[in-house]
């Protein structure tokens, strides 16, 4: 898998930014990415060393519209932990 489309999104959240003080960054992932492919597609995409690594797939939730009810895509989440010191520029607005 190539290493940019194992990244799709960052995560901006009020829980996001709280993680970002601790040095979790967190991003929607491909679903078949495995947790070696994200560490090392944001060693690679952003010059960071990554130390862990949490994955977890996030199941759409239950939606109604109308006289229908449906569902939301599921999608999977990547929160890395970076190395003390290290920051992603993106994230931090420079």
């Amino acid at each position: 898998m190539i290493y940019e489309d194992v990244i799709i999104a960052p995560i901006s959240s009020e829980k996001a930014t709280e993680l970002r003080e601790q040095g979790k960054y967190v991003f929607k992932v491909h679903p078949a990415a495995t947790k070696f492919e994200i560490k090392e597609a944001v060693r690679r995409l952003f010059n960071v060393k990554v130390v862990a690594c949490t994955t977890m797939n996030v199941f759409g939730k239950m939606k109604r519209v109308r006289y229908r009810s449906g569902r939301t895509s599921s999608w999977k989440k990547a929160i890395v932990k970076l190395a003390p010191g290290e920051v992603i520029k993106v994230f931090e607005g420079v």
